[in-house]
């Protein structure tokens, strides 16, 4: 049954040779000088629109910038180099262009003005904060782009594969915020990348092998493969960890948000034409944004009823449609 699975999903008649697949992804492999060109070129193009569109905040630019950008090309030669147990340069390539790419980041981050949030930028904030569905479409993608790549017939489909697979981006959001002195969220960046990254060398490797690409075993080459196959398992509990924990701290956001909007709306329940419009988590602080005629009930009694239905401590700022913010304090205080 698996083997009728991948018979159909990889057909010998569609597939790429072993040495079409060896010029397409091993720098070390053809015309070399073209592809450090072509590659090199590419990449500081994808980085530089990258960077121009985090910093105005378009998500058109950035996606411009994923199309364009080459780096999926040497990652997924190192999933065929593990396969053909053959060494590659590719390692080398990626890490170098991974340094180029932030370094472009850091470049651009002195465009960014004093006391500027971050976080308000979408670009940012969508990239510093990855959770566990982020490697799950990560492995999907890097699933589908190894099939497009191994079949002659399904080329087409690899620029939406460059679309949904984010590897200049993140890089790029790491660069900034390291420019910026923003430690944490340059990590969270560069988690995503790195998960991105180890799906579709899995992905690579588990769709090579299962088209015939890889070499014939030896015992020597057996276990290499074995340890490597280990040192790629023990990466992806490491990532998969601060994944986990992210997914499982944006969850819980959702249930603090929840009910401080259902106590808001109590809170204004006694005000004729009031309403909640936005409740919402940002730098550790619950904003409640709220639209209302006139002045706004007590904020003390919103803080008292937000006691043991948010964390102690968290303090809540109301925000109203006339511009007005109020600093309501810390529930529990």
């Amino acid at each position: 049954m698996l083997s009728g699975f991948i018979g159909s999903v990889l057909p010998a008649e569609k597939l790429r040779a072993p040495h079409e697949m060896a010029e397409e992804l091993d720098p070390s492999s053809g015309d070399r000088r073209g592809k450090r060109s072509a590659f090199w070129t590419m990449l500081s193009l994808s980085a530089v629109i990258a960077a121009a569109g985090v910093f105005t905040d378009s998500t058109a630019t950035v996606i411009g910038a994923m199309i364009i950008a080459p780096l999926s090309t040497p990652i997924m030669g190192i999933a065929l180099g593990i396969v053909r147990r053959r060494r590659t340069r590719a390692v080398g390539v990626v890490v170098c262009g991974c340094l180029l790419v932030i370094g472009v980041g850091v470049l651009f981050s002195a465009l960014v003005p004093g006391g500027y949030d971050l976080l308000s930028n979408s670009q940012v904030a969508g990239r510093t904060s990855p959770g566990v569905m982020d490697l799950v479409a990560a492995m999907a993608t890097g699933l589908a782009g190894a099939v497009a790549l191994s079949r002659r017939d399904v080329a087409a489909v690899l620029p939406g594969v460059a679309i949904a697979i984010s590897l200049v981006p993140p890089l790029v959001v790491a660069g900034v915020c390291l420019g910026r002195l923003a430690g944490w969220l340059a990590l969270g960046a560069l988690v995503l990348f790195l998960s991105n990254l180890l799906a579709l060398v899995f992905a690579g490797m588990v769709v090579f092998a299962a088209a015939g690409y890889g070499a014939r075993a030896d015992r020597e080459r057996g276990v290499a493969l074995r340890r490597t196959y280990t040192v790629l398992g023990m990466l992806f509990a490491v990532v998969f960890v601060p994944l986990a924990a992210n997914t499982a701290f944006t969850l819980m956001i959702g249930v603090w948000t929840d009910r401080a909007e259902d106590q808001a709306e109590q809170w204004l329940s006694g005000r004729e034409g009031a309403s909640v419009t936005r409740v919402y988590m940002a730098s550790r602080t619950m904003h409640i944004e709220v639209r209302l005629p006139g002045d706004p009930p007590p904020v003390d009694e919103l803080v008292a009823a937000l006691d043991g239905r948010v964390p102690d401590g968290l303090p809540v700022v109301v925000e109203t449609a006339h511009g007005e913010r109020i600093d309501a304090g810390r529930t529990g205080g």
